[in-house]
């Protein structure tokens, strides 16, 4: 069974929710209950775009046990045009493709089968913009 934290996440997960401080504007992904920009506590919901820049990433070589079969492959930071970071597997190219300033697009995919019931756990994974 997954974890509860993993249902806490669902709707930034599944619907790329963030949260945007009232205070100051901030935009944080997942949402949380103090912005860490100004402590205010008060949020507004805010769907997050499809597209997003990579900032920084990195290929991983040697994975957990539930990536293994995947390895090598390409972890990206990706800010979305509202500010927002999120951190993502890049696929359907060469993981020594990715760089800082690559368009992507986030879509949503399978990321792993959890537990020996095999339950299967979905987010977003970022793909080129060709």
């Amino acid at each position: 069974m997954p974890s509860p934290r993993y249902w806490r996440e669902v709707p930034a997960r599944y619907r790329l929710e963030a949260g945007r401080c009232v205070g100051c504007g901030a935009v944080v992904y997942p949402a949380r209950r103090i912005c860490p920009a100004c402590r205010g506590q008060q949020f507004e919901r805010l769907a997050l775009s499809r597209r997003g820049t990579v900032v920084t990433s990195t290929v991983i070589h040697v994975a957990p046990t539930e990536f293994q079969m995947e390895a090598p492959y390409a972890m990206a930071v990706v800010e979305t045009p509202e500010g927002a970071r999120l951190m993502v597997q890049v696929a359907d190219c060469e993981p020594n493709e990715v760089g800082p300033g690559m368009e992507v697009a986030l879509e949503f995919r399978r990321i792993r089968k959890e537990g020996k019931s095999g339950i299967l756990c979905y987010g977003h994974k970022a793909v080129p913009v060709r």
